[in-house]
């Protein structure tokens, strides 16, 4: 590796076959957040009822420790711990892309509509149908997908502009809403206690049957989304410019609303809708590594390490009592809003 100057501290990868050029601050601000991830992993497979110290955390983890601790940290917390660190990283990503599609910092899943169209889908089964939860998964997905596809079409218009998509996608929800609030009214108390579960996105009772269906599709989208990288990048200068270099807008676009809309209805299927960490996830990434665009590694990294600090504070904060992690997601994005709003009013 080469150190090259080009305004920022970079560094160069050359091979045979491939050259990179990656950012000294973008791989130093992710492998923080990665770092602090796995600590945030490390202190919920050590703390609650039974807590543990982590030396023997990390003994259980590789095969040693007690009968007990094993099954206490490997059994138990662990499938919780990862399935929040991995729907974090899937959902970071989907807002990474649809932020870098519409250009828009409210370009995220929660705003476009695809979070209420799986909340109506899950709604549907638990109220009307009466599944359980691998039906209310699927009626969350099939929900979440067909609000995609609605509102893509909808969208519409000798392509997609990322304006006319938040518009469109702002519309729909507002009717999804209305449709869901209607369903919880009709509901029996069980059900709408249920209901009310489900939509504020919980990785409550979560173990290792949910964590290998995850960690098989995550395993699958993450790379396949990260290969995009390149192209959103040729499509936020437009589509003149990403025509010039090879790319076509039209068919790039409906590929990464597919890949970013699948991340979404992974984590919504698992856990219900939780608000805010595709939203926030890739700012926050962008703005702590200072690059111009959404970056779609450093997102990920920090929406693993969101989701995994929420779910932590959603257990312990008022043990024995356990929240549900949208709630915390919710605090955490209602505090980068205020943020916001005192960073723009102080530079206005």
């Amino acid at each position: 590796m080469t150190p090259v100057d080009f305004g920022r501290g970079t560094l160069v990868v050359r091979t045979r076959a491939l050259s990179l050029r990656l950012d000294t601050r973008t791989i130093v601000t992710t492998t923080v957040f990665l770092a602090l991830a796995v600590v945030v992993l490390l202190l919920a497979l050590a703390s609650g009822e039974a807590p543990i110290p982590l030396p023997r955390v990390v003994r259980a983890l590789f095969g040693g420790g007690t009968a007990a601790e094993h099954m206490v940290v490997v059994d138990w917390r662990l499938p919780r711990a990862l399935l929040a660190v991995l729907l974090g990283a899937a959902l970071a990503v989907s807002g990474a892309i649809f932020q870098s599609l519409t250009r828009n910092p409210l370009g995220s899943p929660d705003v476009i509509g695809f979070s209420a169209g799986s909340y109506t889908g899950a709604l549907v089964v638990i109220v009307i149908l009466g599944g359980g939860y691998y039906q209310i998964a699927a009626g969350s997905l099939a929900g979440g997908l067909t609000t995609a596809v609605l509102v893509y079409l909808l969208a519409y218009r000798r392509g997609v502009q990322g304006f006319r998509l938040i518009i469109v996608g702002i519309g729909v929800t507002a009717m999804l809403g209305a449709v869901n609030t209607w369903l919880v009214l009709t509901a029996n108390l069980n059900e709408a206690m249920q209901a009310a579960t489900w939509g504020a996105g919980s990785l409550n009772g979560l173990g290792h049957d949910q964590l290998w269906p995850v960690l098989t599709v995550t395993a699958v989208l993450l790379p396949v989304t990260i290969a995009f990288g390149p192209v959103m990048r040729q499509l936020e200068l437009g589509d003149d410019a990403a025509a010039a270099t090879g790319v076509r807008g039209g068919t790039a676009r409906l590929a990464l609303v597919v890949v970013g809309v699948a991340s979404t209805a992974l984590a919504t299927a698992a856990a219900g809708p939780i608000a805010f960490v595709s939203l926030v996830a890739p700012q926050i990434a962008r703005r702590i590594t200072g690059t111009s665009g959404v970056a779609l590694i450093p997102s990920a990294a920090l929406g693993a390490l969101l989701l995994g600090a929420a779910d932590l504070a959603a257990q312990r904060l008022f043990a024995p009592s356990q929240l549900p992690v949208g709630v915390m997601t919710v605090s955490i994005g209602g505090c980068y809003f205020v943020w916001l709003l005192l960073r723009e009013s102080n530079r206005s």
